[in-house]
């Protein structure tokens, strides 16, 4: 049995996304641990991003509203990083460019699948 049938996923789209929003909080929500050094913005991006990967994975009516609210969010955070990390270290400063594009990418296939969402 594959994985995509025993989570009943019936849209490979929409498990990226979950997988995406998923792998995002973990990321965000281990470099918020104080032994890294604590940063709690960090933490409730990944919160948010946990919540909504398990939205999308449901299929529940409030996903898009955290969906909405994590490209905003994300937008800041990347908005900010991009401009001050760059100089610091360009490793840091291609990936928040490539969280910023992700990010983008499916807050636009969660609003335009969001059909999905309200049934």
């Amino acid at each position: 049995m594959s994985l995509g049938s025993r989570l009943k996923i019936e849209s490979k789209g929409m498990f990226v996304t979950f997988v995406f929003y998923a792998i995002v909080g973990i990321i965000f929500l281990v470099l918020a641990l104080p032994i890294v050094s604590f940063a709690p913005h960090l933490a409730i991006i990944g919160m948010f991003s946990l919540i909504t990967a398990y939205g999308v994975l449901g299929k529940r009516v409030w996903t898009i509203w955290f969906v909405m609210i994590l490209f905003f969010v994300g937008t800041t955070f990347s908005a900010f990083m991009i401009y001050n990390i760059p100089q610091i270290d360009y490793l840091l400063g291609v990936g928040t460019i490539l969280y910023l594009i992700l990010t983008w990418t499916f807050t636009g296939y969660a609003v335009a699948k969001r059909k999905v969402f309200e049934s």
